[in-house]
């Protein structure tokens, strides 16, 4: 009985033990812990980061292929026939496809 008095009363709050238990059961052994979920949402945003550079890299392609689409109707016909397959009334159309 004496060990009992000898400890401060703060420890012996069962609410503040309760929340502390959890806290340590949230941060270090839970499937969403703290430092799992940092390297997780870390690993994610290098992958974000590297589809923005590429998205973005594509988004210029596409602005400069518009600008030139036009600035020159031949290439729009060209465009259409290659992208498309588009013809004229008179023509036929043969694809060939390679292996």
């Amino acid at each position: 009985m004496k060990l009992l008095t000898r400890i401060p009363p703060i420890l012996k709050n069962k609410y503040l033990l309760t929340a502390t238990g959890f806290m340590i059961w949230m941060l270090f052994f839970d499937e969403r812990d703290f430092i799992t979920t940092f390297f997780r949402q870390r690993q994610e945003l290098k992958q974000l980061e590297k589809s923005e550079k590429y998205y973005n890299k594509q988004i210029a392609t596409t602005k400069t292929e518009l600008d030139k689409l036009r600035s020159n109707p031949a290439l729009v016909e060209k465009y259409a026939r290659e992208k498309y397959l588009m013809k004229r009334d008179n023509e036929d159309l043969f694809l060939i496809r390679e292996k």
